[in-house]
């Protein structure tokens, strides 16, 4: 059972939840940006071994992030910690990610052979331990704080505006630094990295200030022994919407990480201009001012689901019909650069609108199951996330690896240019279209089932 309390949110929750993904994001962006440059050109590391190194790091975040959500489930529920469920995981963990983080992409440079590798394997597991610590709580947040679909949805927004803004500061700033010091010279990276850090630390801490945890869970001690980190395979097997929404996280991922990790060899490479990467970002940006003036009204005249379906298909035709270009003729690097910034902006409100989905979700399950576990399903989502993103990471340093690409040939092979126009344009339409497909044949939440969930909600906490 939920207590919640009679005040709305304010503007200052709203701002204060959009900060926590803002900051998680000003670290998490450069991960899959530029953390394979890094790698591959400053610490001179050769692609098949990134490819190893990427797909172990993974693997624990693959049991790591459902584990985690399920230990806040359990803690809470037998400890009922009076600064709330969630948010002194916020406190514990904003520090950890910030020092793991410039440690990450200063420290390794001063190692060569087995003790570089042997640095940055344990650095990545740190900081990636310290990220999930944050994001899980920071998640999770969403359904704590929201008591209607109206403040749910203006959450989701709000977390989207933050998710564009802390992946934007990155993706603005680091190239610039990377030209500036040159792609092989760590020190670019490392400035980069204490930058972004110190900004999300501020910001992190601003989320934990400005939020607050309005629905207070009830759990008696029988309750309480009831919570089981099995009960994810239970979730799997009766809700069909918790279903589409991992196959869209793992799609959309594969689409976002495979095109992060590879978008600067395009530019490098193909286009000839690594700083015009920048303002491939910003002509995404209009899709976020969108989202967050116009976001709630369309959702509600068109319905949250078509929109984002619509959105997605229009942007797989948009990636698809791009690569068709490039494998015809020479593209301008203006006309790349609006054309794909265009599509990622439309895929990308699928991003920025599917938090409120996942408190539908929940709130689903809830009626469906009679528990309650918030960590365990965001934790469970995430690791489809995360899926997609080790997936995108290392299957494209692994491909880049495969059309050919050498760090030091002053221009690549043909073959290479076109593997990289193929890694960077097609494969995130295709990705694209697996998204759309989830929501397409797979999500089933009704108008019908919308009102049994709205009646089961008056039944438990006696409030409309």
């Amino acid at each position: 059972m939920a207590k919640k309390t009679e005040n709305g949110l304010t503007w200052g929750h709203k701002i204060g939840y959009g900060l926590g993904d803002a900051g998680g994001c000003m670290t998490f962006a450069l991960m899959g940006s530029h953390f394979t440059m890094y790698c591959t050109d400053a610490l001179k590391m050769d692609t098949t071994l990134m490819f190893w190194l990427l797909l172990i790091w993974n693997v624990w975040d693959f049991i790591n992030d459902p584990m985690m959500g399920a230990l806040m489930d359990q803690a809470f529920a037998r400890n009922r910690n009076p600064k709330g469920k969630f948010r002194p995981w916020l406190l514990r963990s904003a520090p950890l990610v910030c020092v793991t983080f410039i440690a990450l992409w200063s420290v390794p440079q001063f190692f060569d052979g087995v003790a570089l590798v042997a640095c940055l394997f344990a650095l990545k597991l740190l900081y990636e331990g310290s990220y999930t610590m944050f994001n899980i709580p920071m998640g999770s947040l969403l359904s704590a704080m929201a008591n209607n679909d109206a403040e749910r949805a203006s959450l989701s927004s709000a977390r989207g505006i933050g998710s564009a803004v802390g992946n934007m500061i990155p993706a603005m700033l680091m190239p610039v630094l990377i030209d500036s010091f040159g792609k092989t010279n760590p020190t670019g990276y490392a400035i980069g990295a204490i930058a972004c850090a110190g900004v999300g630390l501020v910001m992190c801490l601003m989320h934990y200030k400005m939020t607050e945890e309005r629905n207070i869970v009830e759990t008696t001690a029988e309750q309480a022994d009831n919570i089981k980190m099995t009960d994810i395979l239970n979730v799997f097997k009766v809700n069909r919407p918790f279903q589409a929404l991992c196959i869209h996280g793992l799609f959309i991922c594969l689409m976002q990480y495979t095109g992060n990790t590879l978008s600067n060899y395009m530019y490098s490479e193909v286009l000839g201009d690594l700083k015009i990467a920048t303002y491939a970002t910003v002509a995404s940006a209009p899709f976020m001012v969108l989202i967050f003036a116009f976001g709630s009204k369309l959702a509600k005249k068109f319905g949250l689901e078509n929109m984002i379906r619509t959105c997605l298909l229009i942007s797989s035709v948009m990636y698809i019909s791009l690569f068709g270009l490039h494998a015809i003729m020479p593209v301008n690097p203006w006309v790349h650069v609006i054309w794909s910034g265009v599509a990622m902006g439309l895929a990308s409100i699928s991003i920025y609108m599917q938090w409120g989905l996942v408190g539908e979700a929940i709130d689903y399950n809830e009626m469906i199951t009679g528990k309650r576990t918030e960590g365990s399903i965001y934790g469970t989502f995430n690791l489809a996330r995360r899926v997609g993103q080790a997936l995108g990471n290392s299957s494209a340093v692994l491909m880049l690896g495969w059309v050919g690409y050498n760090a030091n040939l002053e221009v690549q092979t043909d073959f290479t240019i076109f593997g990289i126009k193929a890694l960077c344009v097609l494969l995130p339409g295709i990705f694209v279209l697996g998204s759309w497909a989830a929501f397409q044949f797979l999500w089933n939440m009704s108008p019908e089932t919308r009102a049994k969930i709205a009646e089961f909600k008056v039944s438990v906490t006696g409030k409309k």
